[in-house]
């Protein structure tokens, strides 16, 4: 696949072979629609996977930090590959192969066991780490004010209602810990005896834990009947509070509506549009 190692910057390969010698690549997993370029590549220390960001990438410097910080107990335990290498400055990242499938559009899930071991496997990550954050809120209700001033096809009336709404939001205190920030079946592996593994840090930051919950709510608890009172089985308590758990749904539908405007994904930008009406409709039927 040499079209797929083109896309590799030419600093990217120098060190990939002054690494690791001969690579071969075996699979091009690039989802297409941002910079970064995923690869699995056969080397003379086994598979592995290259990350490697572009000129605009800001995932790879979260992705090294996650391996470093919080990885550790889910590489342990073979739920998530260990960093073979990584260089910062050319935006590049270097992990073993991790052996499954990739669980998003298979039978499995619909599997509530899978929710289930998505549930302990988040619980454990969000317990490494926890920090007290007085500016969190107003720094989310900043960036999505941001967003609402980009280009963008959310309707001039809903987007008034919404800026005036963030901004008349309260900003307390939060607590934060690890997240994942893309948690969903996409980014999980089973393995034949049905284990669930975690691929993709790219998102990984504090922030409150509920929003590794927001994802799936949109999607497969929707989706899939008993998902997630499987997971909150799995994750042992549900830490999303009502009025926190809302102005997070409200920044989430916003930024999702306008990035994928901005990248051109029609489908991910509708369902943008479709948590905003359902988030406004929520609030209205509380009014009433």
């Amino acid at each position: 696949m040499p079209d797929a190692r083109e896309r590799l910057t030419p600093q990217q390969r120098h060190l990939l072979t002054q690494r690791f010698g001969r690579t071969v690549v075996v699979a091009d997993m690039s989802w297409g629609l941002v910079s970064t370029t995923v690869l699995a590549i056969d080397t003379d220390e086994g598979r592995l996977v290259v990350k490697a960001g572009g000129v605009p990438d800001r995932h790879i410097e979260r992705e090294i930090s996650a391996h470093e910080r919080w990885t550790a107990p889910w590489v342990g335990c073979g739920r998530a590959a260990r960093m073979v290498f990584a260089d910062r400055a050319t935006k590049l990242v270097v992990t073993e192969y991790l052996p499954g499938r990739l669980i998003q559009g298979t039978a499995a899930s619909s599997s509530l066991d899978v929710y289930e071991q998505a549930g302990a496997l988040l619980a454990q990550f969000h317990r490494q780490e926890r920090a007290v954050d007085e500016e969190y809120e107003r720094s989310a209700n900043a960036r999505t004010l941001r967003w609402l001033a980009a280009p963008h096809r959310i309707g001039p009336e809903v987007a008034g209602r919404l800026r005036a709404m963030v901004e008349g939001w309260p900003t307390p205190t939060v607590i934060l810990v690890p997240t994942h920030g893309d948690w969903q079946s996409r980014n999980w592996l089973a393995d034949d005896a049905g284990v669930v593994k975690v691929i993709d840090f790219g998102r990984a930051a504090l922030r409150p834990a509920g929003e590794d919950f927001e994802r799936l709510a949109v999607r497969e608890f929707l989706r899939v009947p008993g998902a997630e009172q499987a997971f909150l089985r799995g994750y042992g308590e549900d830490p999303r509070e009502a009025e926190a758990w809302f102005r997070q749904r409200v920044r989430a539908a916003v930024a999702v509506a306008v990035w994928a405007f901005h990248v051109g994904d029609d489908c991910y930008e509708a369902e943008g549009h479709r948590m905003i009406a359902e988030a406004l409709a929520r609030l209205s039927a509380v009014a009433r």
